[in-house]
């Protein structure tokens, strides 16, 4: 097998990389009152990057380096997707990053967890997949804990441990599959797999399966995100719910395709999303931290993501329907943080009382985010639920469509109380006197409601184009 030593394909990872060294290096010589100058080059590289992963397709080989990474639609779209991501999210956390003591660390950490994402979705060969969580998963711990509290300490040393046990069960699996299989690259395993006992490809199978959801945010590995969420700065917690997800869902196809039918992996796979979005429907009935009620949406909502993989290898319209709902619901949740990020204080529901009176526009954005998660139209995620329904039912599977459309139906209720205090007349608190909302910052605020716009037009843009 030719090993095709195409540097110029990693363009947007080298991107990525570079920069974070540059960041990491120019912020330790800059004075702290123009560490600001790493913010822009970071939003810089992170544009440059997906400018490239959007250019990368064209005369590019499908598969490089001796068949360990792949250049193809999917590896497109998280080239494109995770960068975009991050940008939204340094932009969103101006004022959380800005003056910080650790400005040019954090954005250094978000560009290396962002290449670990892209390497992970990227990659065909599991090994290589592991650096890629490694690399992924590191820097999260860190950004988890910038903001030096108590709560943060305590969801730091979850999100460790939890991603340290499932990453070795990640690696377990790996040892496995690739001992059984004599090689690590997807390209040749598939067949050796198929000769193999069948008991081991399922242990190995399992346990690099049930390692991404760490990343992916699924039920088991998803213990960590409620309280991460709600103890980590709102920019960061924006990014773990949305950037992580990207590579890993896109990690879980490849492997569930190359997998041989000896082992039922789709049964494995519906299982999971069904217990994700009931777990995180109903944990999510419960909150009233706005934060940690958005850590167990993520939750749920990993679930519906997670039913074109149960029909990947039956449907063909699978992979295309994982990639929208993936771009769809990133933008759609990082709407919903950005609107949560122009008012840091207002933690609990109750206190987003007279919301619409004061920001009738951010509530706006509000109500679309939220109703796009339900899956309302014309918003955007309505359009990925409806591609990912289609092919779960068309892929053999409607008994998870029926399950998914229930949790939706279950899932109003929460994202109605996300909406329900903005309409309120904002009354007095011992604690926090009057609960009128405050003003917000211009770039945050434009930000949420550029988002707020973008959902709604993603929506309804792809839905007449459909129609037409």
């Amino acid at each position: 097998m030719s090993m095709n030593m195409d540097y110029w394909a990693l363009l947007p990872e080298i991107v990525l990389l570079a920069a974070a060294v540059l960041v990491l290096l120019g912020g330790s010589f800059l004075p702290r009152a123009r560490q600001v100058i790493t913010r822009w080059f970071s939003l810089g590289a992170l544009a440059l990057s997906a400018a490239a992963g959007m250019a990368g397709l064209e005369g590019m080989p499908e598969s490089i380096f001796g068949g360990s990474y792949a250049v193809d639609i999917s590896t497109a779209v998280v080239r494109i997707a995770a960068p975009l991501a991050t940008l939204i999210v340094v932009l969103i956390g101006r004022h959380e990053f800005t003056g910080s003591a650790r400005e040019s660390e954090t954005y250094a950490l978000l560009l290396l967890a962002t290449l670990g994402t892209v390497v992970i979705g990227g990659t065909t060969d599991l090994l290589v997949l592991v650096a890629g969580y490694l690399l992924a998963s590191v820097p999260l711990y860190a950004l988890i804990g910038l903001s030096r509290s108590s709560p943060a300490a305590e969801a730091t040393l979850k999100t460790y441990l939890i991603g340290a046990l499932f990453g070795v069960l990640l690696m377990a699996g790996v040892t496995i599959l690739t001992g059984i299989a004599g090689t690590s690259s997807y390209l040749d395993m598939t067949e050796a797999l198929g000769n193999a006992p069948v008991v081991a490809v399922a242990g190995g199978a399992v346990a690099v399966l049930i390692g991404l959801t760490f990343k992916a945010g699924a039920v088991p590995g998803h213990f960590w995100i409620p309280d991460a969420s709600q103890a980590s700065g709102i920019a960061v917690a924006a990014f773990l719910t949305t950037v992580p997800k990207i590579g890993a869902l896109v990690a879980l196809a490849r492997l569930i395709a190359v997998l041989p039918d000896t082992v039922d992996v789709p049964l494995l796979v519906a299982i999971l999303a069904v217990v994700s979005m009931t777990v995180g429907n109903l944990a999510a009935l419960a909150q009233t931290n706005v934060r940690r009620l958005l850590g167990w949406s993520t939750v749920s909502q990993v679930g519906y993501l997670l039913m074109p993989l149960a029909v990947i290898t039956t449907s063909n319209g699978a992979s295309l329907a994982l990639l929208a709902y993936i771009g769809l619901y990133a933008l759609t949740n990082l709407t919903l943080f950005a609107v949560v990020a122009c008012f840091p204080r207002r933690e609990e529901l109750d206190d987003w009382a007279g919301m619409a009176r004061a920001h009738p526009w951010l509530t706006g954005s509000l109500i679309v985010a939220a109703l796009s998660l339900v899956g309302t139209p014309p918003t955007a995620v309505f359009i990925g639920k409806v591609a990912v329904f289609t092919v779960a039912w068309d892929g053999g599977m409607p008994w998870l469509v029926v399950v998914a459309a229930a949790n939706t139906v279950l899932s109003l209720a929460y994202y109605l109380r996300l909406i329900r205090p903005a309409f309120r007349t904002p009354g007095i608190s011992p604690q926090h006197g009057s609960r009128s909302t405050p003003g917000v910052a211009l770039t945050v605020s434009g930000t949420a409601v550029t988002l707020g716009f973008l959902v709604l037009a993603a929506g309804a843009g792809i839905w007449l184009a459909f129609l037409a």
